[in-house]
């Protein structure tokens, strides 16, 4: 196809339906990256490599937001008790048939973090003495909901780093060997791609380990799902927290907790939901009021990223985390936390400039960059050997913005401004 052809069907994609397939491109097709980058409203006075915190909503997805917002606020308790929780279990439904579950294993919540909340202090096989494990790339909340077990549960608490830099086999083995090191290990946190630095874990071959001696598996998935190519099948893991105003860009406040239905009563009711007798995932949160509108979306930024193509997303994404990384790796002052191996990354990933490893040097690393460069990135800390800075690229970034960060972090790595 000619790409004056491509940039045709790029421009009428949002007539297209569900199932219509884009043409046949890479990860380097300019033409037709430079159309799905026209699909967003990105900001044009700064180059925006932030977008781990959230993820911005294609101008098709935004706008039926807005269609929903102005019926529910329109239509109001009419629409809510006549018809819109019918339109809500659709939207479930279809959340659960892109993670490739069934919907009744699915709930819908405002964000991972609530999902994971309540996977880890709901989970219930836990008796004084057992242990419980996370490591230093895990999101603050859930290392915060792992320790608090100590308190809740008398659980003895475990926290590893992991290998910098990293490997398949070591990743695999430090966890390993933290099995080996406490027998009484029953539940085990791990974050599929970190949020600190890029980095992704082999959940499948840890939590087969992990199951092999006893242990539950609670997945967070909120940074890779719909940044890597899977469904929740292949982690082969009974509890995940998924969210999908991240890369999914649905809008803010819309994630969806899963868990497998053969370990349902591993996972407490939400006491608020105990005396109505369900007995579901759902059952295990209760949000009380939510956005409306903001579930009802759901569909529609699904068939936004469908029209893409789950592998063809990942492999953009990663094509542009490695046009940057490819050029200042090895270089004197870089140091990329993320290794190469495509199966251990994503499209973040974070770097130390000239050594610093301190809270305040990152800040201001991200200033200067913001400053001087016009490149918005952020600081990350926790990790255990130092604080870094992170780059989240998005569809609506492109090549010669990755080439921007390059040509910075090289001046910046030699003292220049």
């Amino acid at each position: 196809m000619s790409r004056v052809g491509r940039r045709a069907v790029i421009a009428g994609m949002g007539a297209l339906p569900l199932t219509a397939a884009l043409p046949s491109v890479g990860a380097r097709d300019a033409a037709f990256w430079r159309g799905i980058a026209a699909e967003y409203d990105a900001p044009r006075d700064v180059i925006q490599l932030e977008n781990g915190n959230w993820g911005m909503m294609a101008r098709p997805v935004a706008a039926e937001y807005a269609r929903q917002v102005t019926r529910v606020n329109r239509e109001t308790s009419f629409y809510a008790r006549r018809g819109m929780g019918t339109d809500l279990v659709a939207a479930r439904d279809a959340l659960a048939g892109a993670l490739g579950v069934p919907g009744a294993e699915i709930a819908i919540t405002r964000n991972a973090t609530e999902a994971l909340e309540a996977l880890i202090l709901g989970y219930n096989r836990l008796k004084p003495g057992d242990g419980v494990l996370y490591a230093d790339l895990d999101y603050d909340s859930m290392q915060a909901a792992m320790e608090s077990l100590r308190v809740r549960r008398g659980a003895n608490v475990r926290r590893i780093a992991l290998p910098e830099p990293a490997t398949k086999d070591a990743l695999i083995e430090a966890y390993r060997a933290a099995f080996d090191a406490d027998p009484r290990i029953k539940l085990l946190l791990l974050t599929h791609l970190s949020h600190r630095t890029g980095l992704v874990l082999p959940v499948r071959e840890i939590a087969a380990l992990a199951r092999a001696r006893g242990i539950d598996t609670i997945v967070d998935a909120a940074h890779s799902w719909y940044q890597l190519d899977f469904a929740l099948p292949d982690l082969a893991c009974d509890f995940v927290a998924v969210n999908g105003h991240k890369w999914l860009g649905a809008p803010l406040g819309v994630a969806a907790l899963y868990i497998r239905a053969g370990a349902l009563d591993r996972i407490d009711r939400h006491p608020l939901n105990e005396a109505d007798g369900r007995d579901d995932t759902q059952a295990r949160v209760h949000t009380g009021t939510v956005d409306f509108a903001a579930q009802l979306t759901v569909p529609a930024a699904l068939a936004f990223q469908a029209r893409i193509g789950r592998a063809r997303r990942a492999e953009r994404l990663r094509a542009l985390r490695d046009r940057w990384v490819g050029q200042v790796r090895g270089v004197p002052g870089i140091d990329v936390l993320t290794p190469d191996d495509p199966a251990l990354h994503g499209g973040i990933t974070s770097f130390r400039l000239n050594g610093i490893g301190d809270v305040a040097g990152n800040v201001a690393v991200a200033k200067t960059l913001l400053d001087r460069h016009g490149i918005f990135t952020v600081h990350r800390t926790g990790v255990a050997k130092g604080a870094c800075v992170r780059v989240s690229p998005a569809l609506f970034n492109d090549e010669a913005q990755m080439d921007r960060l390059v040509a910075a972090l090289r001046s910046m790595a030699r003292g220049a401004v």
